[in-house]
């Protein structure tokens, strides 16, 4: 049986090590101790052993006190039955709103699906106005996926789909891959157990030949970096996730002989310049795979990854994927949005500077909180900020009003596979895959929308339902006279697209 996480491996995690930070995360260690001292988890273990690793996840990717102090305390309310008013009396307003806003429903008179999507609107409903209540609930729902085998085998298969179709792509779209890929490895066995099967027998058919591959290249490559005078520098392995590898086998045919990057070597290098230099030793020293080289410094991902990707011959018959990235990218690669929610710069960013690795928090626009009091206090402290896709979670039930559509709706607009395309400006557009130029204009304003009368491709005029590719770059044609027709509800895929083009419809009839 696995022990309980100590307070004192938590307040080492922890970034602040300001004695009142560190009176505040023990205080709620020893509260949610006592509140969970007669309970236990569905696998015989102290209840407690799930905040307390929740706790230390938050304090371990650099969350503040207030945060970690809520992911201590989190199931308090609904598994202990402590009143909402002690929470606020111990801890403060602001805690009270984190944890409420990742408990679950409690009692409610409805069941099933419809309590289960209900939780899910509640939970991006408080997202909406603190963005840290959605890392609570990433943290909290990761250390659930990795106990699924002790949970009753009819909830396990439907935690684990949902760990798959809905976090592990939140995760994915905040840039936090180390949760992304924890999250999917963990719930992949439950929900596919046939498929895992297939995919770990592949995988060790092939790990011993990738691994001497990447030990040789590793060697040959460090000589190669000293010769040319690069002293500083670290290297390490990466290990393609399994779901990962079994969603691009599925892509190649179960043939793992056309995947390149099972493992990957990480060259982590001081500067810019620098990973632009070793890309080009790493091509001096091996012939690279045609097509097979993605420079996201120069094009980040929306959700704000920067590396050098380069595939090359590595001369034995075989090939190896490079990553090449500096350390403030490497953090950012692992933790994402996580990574800037401790940082006073990330403000300037939010207030429309351009540059470096934050650029794609130029998207993102302060949360508009009801709760003015904290919200002020969170953007002073810190510049959080709350992206545009996680509001447009919160609304996504307006037009949905049933479950299952609602949940449709969550997997197709915001957790597919994503594409990103530019404004002419060369901002970043992110939008799911199959988008049109429809999808593009609503997602850049609802009045440039109401007024399309058409739009250009990578400088091209196309038709209105076209279908964008990665990297596109857009623009909008408007006139005066331009209006929606009913036309546009078949082309446009997003929800948010839909449901303005149904209130512009309207707002043509007479009497309006």
């Amino acid at each position: 049986m696995a022990s309980i996480r100590p307070l004192s491996e938590i307040t080492s995690a922890m970034t602040s090590k300001e004695a009142a930070d560190i009176a505040l995360v023990t205080k709620a260690y020893e509260f949610a101790k006592e509140a969970h001292k007669d309970q236990t988890r569905y696998s015989g273990e102290p209840y407690f052993m799930h905040p307390a690793e929740v706790g230390f996840s938050l304090a371990e990717i650099g969350m503040d006190p207030k945060t970690i102090a809520a992911g201590l305390i989190h199931d308090s309310m609904e598994d202990a039955g402590v009143a909402a008013a002690i929470i606020e009396k111990e801890f403060g307003t602001e805690v009270l709103f984190l944890v409420r806003g990742v408990t679950k429903l409690g009692a409610l008179r409805y069941r099933g699906l419809e309590r289960h999507t209900e939780s899910l609107r509640r939970l991006f409903a408080a997202t909406a106005e603190d963005i840290r209540v959605l890392i609570i609930k990433l943290m909290d729902r990761l250390h659930n996926a990795t106990t699924l085998e002790h949970v009753p085998v009819a909830k396990r298969k439907r935690i684990a789909l949902e760990t798959l179709e809905i976090y592990a792509p939140i995760a994915d779209r905040f840039g936090m891959s180390v949760a992304k890929m924890a999250l999917e490895d963990a719930a992949f066995p439950h929900a596919f157990p046939e498929e895992y099967e297939k995919t770990r027998e592949l995988l060790k058919e092939r790990k011993n030949e990738t691994e001497k591959r990447l030990e040789k290249a590793e060697k040959d490559l460090k000589r190669a970096l000293a010769e040319a005078g690069i002293r500083e520098f670290r290297t390490e392995a990466r290990m393609k996730g399994m779901y990962s590898l079994f969603r691009k086998l599925e892509r190649k045919e179960w043939d793992i002989g056309k995947i390149f990057d099972i493992l990957a070597l990480r060259l982590i290098v001081p500067s810019v310049s620098d990973c632009y230099s070793v890309l080009g030793i790493v091509h001096q020293q091996w012939r690279p795979v045609p097509g097979k080289i993605k420079d996201y410094i120069a094009f980040p991902k929306p959700n704000g990854y920067q590396s050098i990707h380069t595939t090359v011959y590595t001369g034995d018959g075989g090939a190896l994927e490079i990553q090449i990235r500096t350390e403030s990218m490497h953090r950012e690669a692992q933790f994402g949005i996580a990574s800037h929610l401790s940082y006073k710069e990330a403000l300037g960013y939010a207030e429309g500077t351009r540059g470096g690795s934050l650029e794609w928090i130029r998207q993102f626009i302060p949360g508009r909180s009801r709760r003015k009091m904290a919200a002020a206090a969170l953007q002073e402290q810190t510049g959080r900020t709350v992206p545009d896709w996680v509001k447009d979670l919160a609304l996504a039930h307006d037009q949905d009003p049933q479950s299952g559509d609602y949940l449709e709706s969550l997997k197709k607009d915001f957790f597919s596979h994503r594409i990103f395309v530019f404004t002419p400006k060369g901002d970043v557009i992110d939008l799911p895959i199959a988008a049109t130029p429809i999808d593009f204009a609503y997602a850049i304003h609802s009045e440039v929308a109401n007024k399309m009368a058409g739009a250009r491709v990578n400088g091209k005029m196309v038709s209105l339902d076209s279908t964008l590719r990665n990297g596109d770059m857009v623009e909008i044609i408007t006139k005066p006279s331009a209006k929606p027709s009913r036309k546009w509800l078949d082309n446009a895929k997003t929800t948010m697209a839909k449901k303005m083009i149904r209130a512009a419809l309207a707002a043509q009839k007479p009497g309006h």
